[in-house]
């Protein structure tokens, strides 16, 4: 009976243990966070991709808790608009271009 009485201890301390992992804090996301991310970083990723006015394979995309971080060089400022115009949806909570450098003047735009 003790055996027994332990074992559901250990489960239940081990299901809690679990649970709390998956949870996220201000500077790590949730797993749920994470695959949401995930799905946003492949449709933004695809859209640019897809768009013959944006280099697609210059830009990298990245995902944390919603907001959309985009980074590498373009040739144009047109087509650094371009690729922050690439919203998908409204589960983008805001893309930011800090790091998207314009190849022609060979500065960071804000």
């Amino acid at each position: 009976m003790k055996v027994q009485r332990f074992a559901q201890l250990v489960l239940a301390c081990m299901l809690s243990a679990m649970l709390v992992a998956c949870a996220g804090s201000v500077t790590q996301e949730s797993t749920g966070e994470y695959i949401n991310d995930t799905v946003l970083t492949s449709r933004v990723k695809s859209v640019l991709l897809n768009d013959p006015a944006v280099s697609g394979l210059s830009v990298n995309v990245e995902t944390f808790k919603g907001t959309v971080q985009l980074s590498g060089f373009v040739k144009t400022v047109a087509e650094r608009n371009r690729a922050v115009a690439a919203r998908v949806g409204t589960a983008i909570a805001s893309i930011t271009a800090s790091m998207l450098r314009d190849a022609i003047c060979n500065t960071m735009n804000p």
